[in-house]
C-alpha cells in the first residue's frame, strides 16, 4: 500500500511539473547558442499572431542579426543596447503591421524584451530587435522615436541572455555587425 501511495505522489509530481506555459514559447537557434522566448498574445495580440505566422512560413531560416547597439567601452555583463535581426536584406514581401505600442500593451522595453523595428507607424514587417539592459527610452512618450509612439514590444527572453550578450559583444563597424551572425532558425517550442 505503501508502495502504491508514493508511486501515485510521484506521478502527480511530475505531471504537475510538466505543465505547458500559458504563453506561447519560441526558440532562435544561433551558432552561439539557443535563444528561448515567452510571447504575450493577450497583450500584443497583432504583433504576436504576425510573427507566428512569419514562423510558421519559415521566414526565419537561414537568416541574421545583423545590427548591434552597444558602447564600446563597456564590459560585455555591463553593456546595454540591443541586437537586430531579421529577413533583411532579403526583405519577403509582406504587409507591414498594425502598430501595438507599450502604451496599449503595458510592456516596455526592459532586459531581454522582444520588439519589433519599424521606420514609421505601421512599417514593422519582419526584422525584431531583443534590448539588452534598460531600453525604456523606446516606449511610447518617450524619447526613442521621432514620433514619440515607440516599438511595439511583444515578448521576453526567458533563457539565453547570455548567448544574446556574446552576440552583442561580437566585432562591429559601427552599428553593423562586421560579420553576420547566423539565426539558423526561429521555431515554436
Amino acid at each position: 500500500m505503501r508502495l502504491l501511495a508514493l508511486l501515485l505522489f510521484t506521478c502527480l509530481m511530475i505531471s504537475c511539473s510538466n505543465k505547458k506555459s500559458e504563453y506561447p514559447h519560441i526558440l532562435i537557434q544561433t551558432n552561439f547558442g539557443d535563444i528561448e522566448a515567452e510571447l504575450y498574445p493577450a497583450k500584443a495580440p497583432k504583433t504576436v499572431a504576425a510573427f507566428l505566422a512569419y514562423i510558421d512560413k519559415d521566414f526565419y531560416k537561414n537568416v541574421t542579426f545583423y545590427r548591434v547597439l552597444k558602447d564600446e567601452e563597456m564590459p560585455t555583463d555591463n553593456n546595454s543596447g540591443l541586437i537586430q535581426g531579421g529577413v533583411w536584406p532579403n526583405l519577403k514581401s509582406v504587409p507591414g503591421l498594425e502598430h501595438e505600442s507599450t502604451k496599449q500593451t503595458a510592456l516596455s522595453h526592459t532586459d531581454g524584451t522582444i520588439s519589433m523595428a519599424r521606420t514609421t507607424v505601421g512599417s514593422a514587417t519582419t526584422e525584431f530587435f531583443i534590448c539588452i539592459g534598460d531600453q525604456t527610452s523606446l516606449d511610447a512618450g518617450r524619447s526613442g522615436t521621432k514620433d514619440s509612439l515607440g516599438f511595439a514590444a511583444f515578448g521576453k527572453v526567458i533563457h539565453g541572455m547570455s548567448v544574446i550578450r556574446k552576440i552583442q559583444a561580437t566585432k562591429s563597424n559601427g552599428d553593423q555587425f562586421t560579420e553576420k551572425i547566423k539565426i539558423k532558425n526561429i521555431k515554436r517550442s
